[in-house]
């Protein structure tokens, strides 16, 4: 069975639906009741034998690079990419088929928001490669 990456992002991908406010601007009934709905989707998809994992992930972030021999990883705090590139978190999924990760994409999506209103958020859906490339 193929497995997917579903990636949630902090903003980015094509135009929202409806703005949605960053989540610390949300009421705590609002997080809690988000963070429920993460959670169910997480047992629905065990149930089904299709959850490999999920995390959520602060914005806080550092870069680091290879700082050459005999040195030390080279880090920074910034200059940060664009918010779009920012991952605010995902699913790894194993079905299937394409539909049925668009499926589960679009039931991820349904998520609620402030106020309880679905957040209809943009979902990038990424197959795991299975097969490495042989280099010819």
């Amino acid at each position: 069975m193929p497995k997917y990456l579903l990636l949630k992002h902090y903003r980015g991908g094509p135009e929202p639906l409806h703005p949605i406010p960053p989540m610390d601007q949300w009421a705590p009934e609002d997080v809690e009741a988000h963070i429920a709905f993460q959670r169910h989707v997480a047992e629905v998809l065990e149930e089904k034998g299709e959850y490999v994992g999920a995390e959520a992930l602060m914005p806080a972030q550092t870069w680091v690079r290879y700082g050459g021999e005999d040195a030390a990883p080279v880090t920074t705090d910034g200059p940060h990419p664009e918010t779009s590139d920012l991952v605010a978190g995902w699913f790894m999924i194993d079905v299937e088929s394409h539909e049925r990760a668009l499926e589960v994409a679009a039931y991820v999506s349904s998520e609620p928001g402030p106020r309880g209103e679905p957040m209809y958020e943009w979902i990038d859906v990424r197959e795991v490669m299975s097969d490495i490339p042989a280099n010819d």
